[in-house]
C-alpha cells in the first residue's frame, strides 16, 4: 500500500495559513469521516497541533492519483480554503519518506524546540482516535504504535530533554542546578512583563508555592499577583520582602539599577546562609553586577542565560543525531513488519487448510472404525498431526524467508495457488478476539479465514503490500 504523510507546519506556513487548518478535538471524528469518505483513502490519521496538521493515509497503488486527488479535495472542502491559497505551503512525503517523517515528528525532531516532548501525546491521542473510529487497519495500527514506542525509547536513551532551550525554561533549570528543588520556595518578581511571567510559570511547576510581584504601579502589581495567587507589593517596600525570597526575577522598563549592591546586601544579612538566586532578564540591566559578589547570592543576567540557551541547542542537535540512527535502524524494523504481516496470514491459511484436511480424514476414519476407544482415537489424532506439522514445518520455515517486494509476493502468491489456499486477512490484536480453531498468533496481530476471494484481494491489498 502507498503510505502518504501530507501536511502544512510552522516551517511551510506562516500563522495566518496555519490556523485556517486547525482541527479542534472536539472536530476531529468528523474531520476523519471526510477524509475516508471518498473510498480511496483505506487508512487515515489526522494531526492537528499548533505548528502543523498533517494527514497520514494509505491508499491503494493503483488509485495513487485518485489518492492524492481525495486528500486535495479534502483539504480544498473541508477547510474552504482553496488549492490554489493552500497549495504552496503543503508538503508531500510519500512511502519510506513518509514513515521517517512521521518517526521525526513522534521524537519531536521535526519540532520548533528540538526534542520536544508534548508532541509525542498529540500523536498518541490522534492515532488512538483513528483507531477508535475504526480508520485505521494492521498497516497504521502497526506503524503508529511502532512510533510511539520508538519516541518513548528515544527519549529515555538519550538527553536531549535534558537541555533547555528557552531563556525562562533555563532560568529554571540553573535555578534547579542551587536549590535542587523549588518545593517550599519563595519567588520575587520585579516588574510585571510576559518574561518574568512564563519564568514564574515554570518555577511554580517546578514546585515554587509563594509568589511576591513588585512594581512601580502597585494596580499591575496585584493583577499579575493574582494570577499566582501571590502577593502584590510595591518598589517602596521591596526590601520588606526580599529577606525572604529564594529567587527574584527582575524584568522592567527602567533606565536605571532597580536594586544595588546596597539595597541586596541589607536582606542577605537577615538570610544568613540561604542562598538568593537572582536573575536580570532587563536590558538595560535592573540589577547592579556588583550584587554578584555578595556571599551566597548568585546573579545571572540574560547573555548568561542565553549562552545556556545556545550551547544547549547544540546539545540537543547532537542528541538529535543520535535519534536519527535510531530512526534509521527503525525504518529496517518496520520493513520488516510489514513483510511478516504479509507471510503471517499464507502461514495461517496453510496451517488451517492442513488442519481441516486432518480433522475431515479423521472424521472419515472414526466413521469407518467406530469401535475405537477414547484413548485409541487420542493416539491417533496426536499422531496423524504430528505428521501434518512436520509436513509443514520445512515450507513455513521457507515462507518466513522469503523476500519483501515484488519477488517475495510472486513467490506467495505461487506457494498460495500450489495449496489452493482460501485468503486470510489480517486483523489488529486489538481489535477483537480471533476466530475458534486459529493457529498463528504473530507481532501483536491475530489472523482470520475471510472468505473466497482472490488471493491477491484478499492479503495484498487489505494489509497494503502491493508495490
Amino acid at each position: 500500500m502507498y503510505i502518504i504523510a501530507a501536511g502544512i507546519n510552522y516551517r511551510t506556513a506562516p500563522v495566518q495559513i496555519r490556523e485556517k487548518f486547525a482541527v479542534e478535538e472536539a472536530a476531529l471524528p468528523t474531520r476523519l469521516n471526510e477524509l475516508m469518505r471518498s473510498g480511496h483513502v483505506r487508512e487515515g490519521v489526522v494531526l492537528s497541533t499548533c505548528n502543523r496538521m498533517e494527514i497520514y493515509a494509505a491508499i491503494d497503488p493503483e488509485e495513487r492519483e485518485l489518492g492524492f486527488q481525495a486528500i486535495r479535495s479534502y483539504l480544498e472542502d473541508g477547510f474552504q480554503v482553496s488549492q490554489e491559497a493552500y497549495e504552496p505551503y503543503l508538503y508531500i512525503k510519500e512511502n519510506d519518506q513518509a514513515v521517517r517523517h512521521l518517526f521525526r515528528v513522534a521524537c519531536g525532531l521535526d519540532s520548533m524546540v528540538i526534542g520536544e516532548t508534548q508532541i509525542l501525546g498529540q500523536v498518541k491521542q490522534a492515532f488512538l482516535t483513528a483507531q477508535q473510529l475504526g480508520t485505521t487497519g494492521a498497516l497504521f495500527n502497526s506503524l503508529f504504535k511502532q512510533a510511539i514506542t520508538l519516541a518513548k525509547r528515544a527519549h529515555a536513551e538519550s538527553s536531549i530533554n535534558d537541555n533547555p532551550v528557552s531563556v525562562s525554561y533555563a532560568a529554571v533549570e540553573l535555578g534547579k542546578r542551587i536549590f535542587g528543588g523549588f518545593t517550599g520556595k519563595t519567588v520575587m518578581i520585579i516588574g510585571a512583563g510576559k518574561m518574568s511571567e512564563l519564568t514564574v510559570k515554570h518555577l511554580r511547576s517546578g514546585g515554587a508555592d509563594k509568589v511576591v510581584v513588585v512594581n512601580r504601579t502597585y494596580a499591575k502589581a496585584a493583577e499579575l499577583a493574582g494570577k499566582f495567587d501571590g502577593i502584590a507589593c510595591d518598589m517602596e517596600h521591596c526590601l520588606d520582602y526580599m529577606s525572604e525570597a529564594d529567587i527574584v526575577i527582575s524584568s522592567t522598563g527602567s533606565n536605571d539599577y532597580v536594586l544595588r549592591r546596597s539595597d541586596v546586601e541589607m536582606a542577605v544579612t537577615k538570610r544568613k546562609t540561604r542562598p538568593l538566586f537572582m536573575i536580570d532578564i532587563a536590558v538595560p540591566r535592573d540589577l547592579d553586577p556588583k550584587i554578584a559578589s555578595l556571599p551566597n547570592v548568585f546573579l545571572y543576567n540574560i547573555d548568561d542565560l542565553e549562552t545556556i540557551v545556545k550551547t544547549n541547542l547544540e546539545e540537543r542537535r547532537q542528541e538529535a543525531a543520535t535519534i536519527e540512527r535510531m530512526i534509521e535502524a527503525e525504518m529496517g524494523a518496520f520493513e520488516e513488519r510489514v513483510h511478516s504481516l504479509a507471510v503471517g496470514p499464507l502461514i495461517l491459511a496453510m496451517q488451517n487448510k492442513a488442519k481441516k484436511i486432518h480433522g475431515d480424514t479423521m472424521d472419515d476414519l472414526f466413521r469407518k472404525l467406530p469401535d475405537l476407544s477414547e484413548r485409541e482415537r487420542s493416539v491417533i489424532r496426536k499422531l496423524s498431526m504430528s505428521i501434518v506439522n512436520q509436513m509443514l514445518k520445512e515450507p513455513i520455515l521457507c515462507v518466513k524467508e522469503l523476500p519483501a517486494g515484488r519477488d517475495g509476493d510472486k513467490a506467495m502468491e505461487l506457494i498460495a495457488r500450489m495449496y489452493a489456499l482460501e485468503p486470510v486477512q489480517a486483523t489488529d490484536s486489538q481489535a477483537g478476539e480471533s476466530r475458534e480453531g486459529d493457529l498463528l498468533e504473530e507481532g501483536g496481530s491475530k489472523y482470520e479465514v475471510k472468505g473466497n476471494e482472490g488471493w491477491r484481494d484478499g492479503v495484498f491489498q487489505v494489509l497494503g503490500l502491493n508495490r
